[in-house]
């Protein structure tokens, strides 16, 4: 007789990832024989830069194959916070590396900001449409994510009186993200300033996740609320070199907030994970610290990034009255579905025409669509075609 499982509270309530769903039945259907073209996937296509490569080796053959310090090899600590030190333009003094943490992707990173700042009976303001973990991570906290929906006069963005209507006596936080995933929307210097000035006077802990900021189009990157926010003793800032550098693999994420988070931050880790992998470390050090290679290839790819929105953008153009978020960052288009029904298209798309996306639903808002431009260009274009092929059926 089995003896049968009854899930923990601790993961009860738990939702699988749409986005891995979604990349896991595409593998499956192209198993089976289906021609398949992915537009759901979140990672770029490109090969990781020869100099990280290089670096990753040399630090292997130099024996970088052992524990670390559960926060990170000091070097690459340093390099964080030397940028987060430039971004602040010298105000409140340096950003040390005490006050950064190294972690396994900035997935890791926001999860341990997360069960570190927020607990039971927390309200956390969580932007509609937001990426699909940070549900999950609220919940795992065992907070309330408050969803606050964004303004489609703005691309989809929450302005400080979205945010004020839903806040409650026990709000405790909110978490931002931009350039957004799903919908590739920017949020201004501007308008992080007022989100930030706002959290400052409620006493709010801000999550920032920018881990889009170099892909953007027009500018070199995107605001960060270090730029911007009058104080940062209320602010934990998350990046890594994932989307930037083509680095999904190598599990590199990190965080900078106040000391006293951090090391909440270091002790968590150091029962889970302890510290991310060693040779993974190092060659994250070579990509922020080789900036004249590093900036080389990262504009190499945001070139070719933009080069597919444009062609998708003007495939779409065919579908009369296309309502489509203006993508000035990360690779991502997120249009609203006809007849509103995002899971009902990107399950037809799939199955009659071997594309998939992700519906909207996965983020917070159903009757829209993501479809991810980190694909061959010629993949990119043929399921625009699919796309307004059975706009109408």
């Amino acid at each position: 007789m089995s003896h049968p499982y009854v899930p923990s509270p601790n993961v009860a309530s738990i939702k699988e990832s749409a986005t891995i769903a979604v990349s896991q039945r595409a593998k499956a259907l192209r198993a089976a024989g289906r021609s398949i073209i992915d537009l759901g996937a979140g990672e770029p296509d490109f090969d990781t830069p020869a100099f990280i490569l290089e670096a990753t080796k040399a630090a292997l053959d130099a024996g970088a194959t052992r524990y670390t310090a559960v926060e990170g090899i000091l070097p690459l600590r340093e390099a964080v916070a030397a940028d987060a030190t430039r971004r602040r333009a010298g105000r409140e003094g340096a950003v040390t590396a005490g006050e950064v943490v190294v972690s396994n992707g900035s997935k890791q990173s926001l999860h341990n900001a997360t069960f570190a700042l927020f607990g039971p009976g927390d309200d956390v303001l969580l932007p509609v449409p937001s990426w699909v973990s940070y549900f999950e991570m609220v919940g795992l906290a065992r907070a309330n994510a408050v969803e606050v929906p964004g303004d489609p006069a703005r691309g989809l963005k929450v302005t400080p009186a979205l945010l004020e209507a839903h806040a409650t006596p026990r709000t405790r936080g909110v978490m931002l993200n931009s350039p957004v995933n799903p919908t590739g929307a920017v949020y201004s210097a501007e308008e992080l300033r007022a989100i930030t000035d706002l959290a400052a006077a409620r006493g709010w802990w801000v999550i920032s996740d920018e881990i889009y900021g170099r892909i953007t189009y027009g500018v070199p990157e995107a605001p960060s609320v270090l730029d911007v926010a009058a104080r940062r003793d209320n602010l934990v800032v998350v990046n890594g070199v994932a989307k930037a550098y083509a680095m999904t693999g190598f599990r590199i994420g990190w965080s900078v907030a106040p000391r006293a988070v951090s090391q909440a931050m270091t002790a968590l880790q150091s029962h889970t994970t302890s510290n991310a992998a060693t040779e993974s470390q190092y060659a994250a050090l070579a990509a922020l610290t080789r900036t004249a290679e590093a900036d080389d290839a990262v504009q190499a790819m945001v070139r070719e990034f933009a080069a597919r929105r444009e062609a998708a953008r003007a495939i779409l153009s065919a579908v009369p009255g296309l309502e489509l978020v203006e993508p000035d960052g990360a690779f991502y288009l997120f249009f609203k579905a006809p007849r509103g029904d995002g899971t009902a298209f990107a399950t037809r798309l799939l199955e009659d025409a071997g594309v998939a996306v992700v519906p909207g639903a996965a983020f917070g808002t159903p009757a829209w669509v993501r479809a991810s431009y980190a694909a061959a260009r010629a993949d990119v274009e043929a399921g625009m075609r699919a796309i307004v092929r059975l706009w109408q059926v």
